[in-house]
């Protein structure tokens, strides 16, 4: 719909708000499976002025959230290296592993380095060869390209002091581990906008046949939220599974090719720990045999790290959408963005630090959605 480059119209918003309402006759339960999604939601109180038989789930859509601990423990142990450059974006620094984090590392007198792209950690590698240069991959099916490019253009370039710790995860095994869980109570999803430009709304087919639940494919803006939220129900309502597409000035069936080429040539499908969930079959990247030479997990051994989870966080129930932030015990008190027990209160997307941010330390009690 036009009207969705318009971010800031009252009057739209308004009109949204009220066809949802005159539709909606039952309880329904969607989850939106991307954090900048859920930040939207919580800052301009989406949730809170739909009609009260709507609940919004807030899925496992923080890539950070979803590292697994032990990834961590592997990156602070491979940071601590005397003759190691590690670099990764600012939001992992602060991701709590089982005793530390990276900041702490970083203060014990370690290289580690925050930068924009990891074509930059390529270019600290070249400028420093007699140093290891490590670049922490993380993120879903966005962030990836960027990544593959990275050890292709080290290979091209001969870099022998490169490698990237991998944890790329992929949205639709996800969406299935959700939906196969004994405990699941969503009836349909809003699929995040930045991931299906990438790759499509393709994959996300199978899906909707198979399961029989609506999936909608929007953008980040509150009036692309609901307008995601407005098709969703009206499917609901009707009795419907559908995959519809309401981001097209970002979003098209194929997605990007070229980008796609890229990571099949570098990247295979493999089983991934998502940190609160559990190994989901097929549902991430590492690096293929040709340039297993890049992978950090191998060169510097620590591919036999494990760890146990605070007994104090919920972030993995509040990733499976079992748990609010705010119903978890720790919530607000042990854990802060301060003082975080959890990747979900450090994130910039995760949901714990939009309650914290947002102010809400207390469930509302008119309201189906904190039932």
């Amino acid at each position: 719909m036009k009207y969705l480059d318009e971010f800031r119209n009252p009057e739209l918003a308004q009109r949204l708000f009220d066809e949802i309402r005159g539709v909606t006759t039952r309880p329904w339960a969607i989850m939106e499976v991307c954090g900048g999604q859920t930040h939207s939601i919580i800052r301009n109180g989406i949730d809170q002025l739909l009609p009260a038989e709507i609940e919004l789930i807030h899925g496992p859509g923080c890539p950070v959230c979803v590292t697994p601990l032990e990834l961590i423990d592997k990156a602070l142990v491979i940071a601590s290296q005397p003759n190691v450059i590690f670099c990764s974006f600012g939001d992992m620094l602060r991701v709590p592993g089982s005793s530390k984090d990276l900041f702490r590392v970083k203060s014990e007198g370690n290289d580690v380095r925050i930068v924009y792209s990891p074509l930059d950690a390529v270019k600290l590698a070249q400028a420093n060869p007699t140093r290891e240069v490590v670049f922490f991959g993380i993120g879903f099916e966005t962030t990836a390209p960027a990544n593959a490019m990275a050890v292709h253009q080290a290979q091209q370039l001969g870099l022998r002091n490169f490698s990237m710790l991998v944890s790329h995860v992929l949205v639709p095994p996800a969406i299935t581990a959700i939906l196969e869980s004994p405990a699941n109570r969503v009836q349909a999803f809003l699929a995040a906008g930045h991931v299906c430009s990438v790759m499509g709304t393709w994959a996300y087919e199978p899906l909707v046949e198979r399961y029989r639940v609506p999936i909608v494919v929007t953008g980040f803006e509150p009036l692309d939220v609901l307008e995601g939220i407005r098709r969703t129900v009206l499917q609901l309502e009707r009795g419907e599974a559908q995959l519809e597409n309401a981001y097209t000035r970002a979003v098209n069936r194929a997605g990007n090719l070229p980008a796609q080429q890229m990571l099949a040539d570098i990247f295979e499908v493999t089983d991934r720990g998502w940190r609160g969930i559990g190994v989901i079959p097929n549902s991430g990247w590492r690096l293929r045999a040709a340039y297993r030479d890049f992978d950090a997990e191998t060169r510097f051994a620590v591919q036999n790290i494990h760890t146990e989870e605070s007994a104090l966080c919920h972030s993995g129930e509040v990733l499976r959408g079992l748990l609010k932030p705010n119903q978890c015990p720790a919530f607000g008190k042990a854990c802060t963005p301060r003082t975080p027990l959890g990747a979900t209160m450090v994130s910039s997307e995760g949901a714990c630090a939009a309650y914290y941010q947002y102010g809400r330390f207390v469930q509302r009690e008119d309201s189906a959605v904190y039932a």
